[in-house]
């Protein structure tokens, strides 16, 4: 039998973003029914089941949505388009940005709730685990590119320095709600650019071989 009680002026959309941010800010753990009640403006108990059915399905909701809205700056990664280190280095910079930026809590909220969600076999759990499959897949995919196109050493180990690029950008999260800069985040991803040649670099040394 369906639950009753949700309002009819009752913005969904709008409860979604605003439980995003108290999921942002606090972590799943510490996310009360009470903080989310407050955040949606105060709506019931009976109107936040009525809408949501448990805590658990709304995170499910919200994972969802932050994937569909800022988790899209990690687009450049599946572009077939965008040359492969253009791509790594749109994707860095772009996570940077989004997780100083002063519009919504500091850091990605993927990351963070890698470590304050436990529901490993319910759907946010698998969106969680599927996103992070995801995210690494599409460094190791830029980086195997390169490699075929001859822009990095036939034996670069694409799986290594793919989970290096991965391993980097969700440690930006640690630094972001630290406080941490953009203009410094940015500075530290030249650096670890700098790892990957420009492709003229490369193309440079096959030459003097021949």
């Amino acid at each position: 039998m369906p639950r009753t009680g949700r309002p009819r002026s009752f913005d969904r959309a709008n409860a979604i973003d605003q439980a995003m941010h108290t999921f942002w800010a606090h972590g799943y753990e510490a996310t009360s029914l009470s903080l989310l009640k407050e955040a949606m403006g105060g709506i019931s108990a009976p109107s936040f089941y009525a809408a949501f059915d448990s805590k658990e399905a709304l995170f499910a909701e919200v994972l969802q949505r932050y994937l569909d809205t800022h988790g899209q700056v990690m687009a450049s990664l599946y572009d077939p388009t965008i040359p492969a280190r253009q791509a790594v280095e749109l994707a860095l910079t772009r996570s940077a940005r989004m997780q100083t930026e002063s519009s919504h809590p500091a850091g990605c909220l993927l990351v963070i709730s890698a470590t304050t969600y436990a529901g490993g076999e319910s759907i946010a759990g698998e969106i969680l685990k599927q996103d992070r499959s995801n995210t690494r897949e599409g460094f190791q995919r830029c980086v195997q590119s390169a490699i075929a196109a001859n822009e990095l050493p036939g034996d670069t180990h694409a799986k290594n320095m793919g989970l290096m690029f991965d391993t980097f950008v969700r440690g930006l999260t640690t630094q972001a709600r630290d406080g941490v800069s953009f203009a410094r985040l940015q500075a530290s991803i030249g650096v670890i650019m700098k790892l990957w040649p420009e492709a003229k670099t490369t193309a440079s040394r096959q030459t003097r071989r021949h």
